[in-house]
């Protein structure tokens, strides 16, 4: 009967030091709350009771979409929809290291991460006039990268892509208040991204006879 007792036990402890870590992520691996180490995926092994899985971390591309306001130099106020892509820097030791211990817990980072997108965004615009900020996709984007790289791989994550979904319907909207942005669109050979840009950077449309003039 104690043979049978242990026979048992043993193959219980056998079967709870399996553990399966799914393609596309890594599992942190803890000894009485102190980090041990990886587990990769597939089929690992811990010491039962001893060691356990802290936290899995998924290294795949992850997306957060966000909606903010920002007041300009001016003093208007601009709605940006945006959409971050970002992912685990690499699956070097001290990289997930740092995603597995800098927050407390996802909601956490992700907090972090986009007042930390809004905030990049807000100190742009707020030195730019609403009529520029229109215009300036590319740069709020490329700003925001510069700002955000050191502070996000410090956190052990990296941004792929940050984009401004909701810019081209205000330009519409823009063009459709604005006769100066009518009158310069109209002209042959310019757009509607020209035709903003031209008016936020030089004004009134009547000086320009042609697409070649302007």
């Amino acid at each position: 009967m104690t043979f049978l007792i242990f026979i048992a036990f043993a193959l219980v402890l056998l079967a709870i030091s399996f553990r399966t870590v799914e393609q596309g992520t890594v599992a942190v691996v803890t000894v009485f709350g102190k980090y041990q180490r990886i587990l990769t995926p597939g089929l690992n092994i811990i010491i039962p009771f001893i060691e356990s899985i802290h936290k899995r971390i998924s290294v795949q591309n992850r997306s957060a979409e966000l909606g903010f306001q920002a007041v300009t130099v001016d003093q208007a106020n601009v709605n940006f929809t945006a959409m971050l892509l970002f992912s685990v820097l690499d699956q070097q030791e001290e990289t997930i290291k740092n995603v597995a211990f800098k927050f407390v817990d996802e909601k956490n980072f992700m907090q972090a991460l986009i007042r930390s997108v809004e905030g990049s965004v807000r100190a742009f615009v707020a030195t730019k006039k609403q009529s520029e900020v229109l215009v300036l996709r590319r740069e709020i984007v490329e700003n925001v990268k510069e700002h955000l790289d050191k502070t996000l791989e410090d956190w052990g994550y990296h941004l792929i892509d940050l984009q401004i979904n909701d810019l081209e319907r205000r330009l519409a909207e823009w063009k459709k208040r604005d006769t100066s942005v009518q009158a310069i669109a109209e002209i042959p050979g310019v757009g509607l991204l020209t035709a903003t840009a031209a008016v936020a950077t030089m004004g009134e449309a009547k000086a320009f006879k042609s697409g070649r003039e302007f």
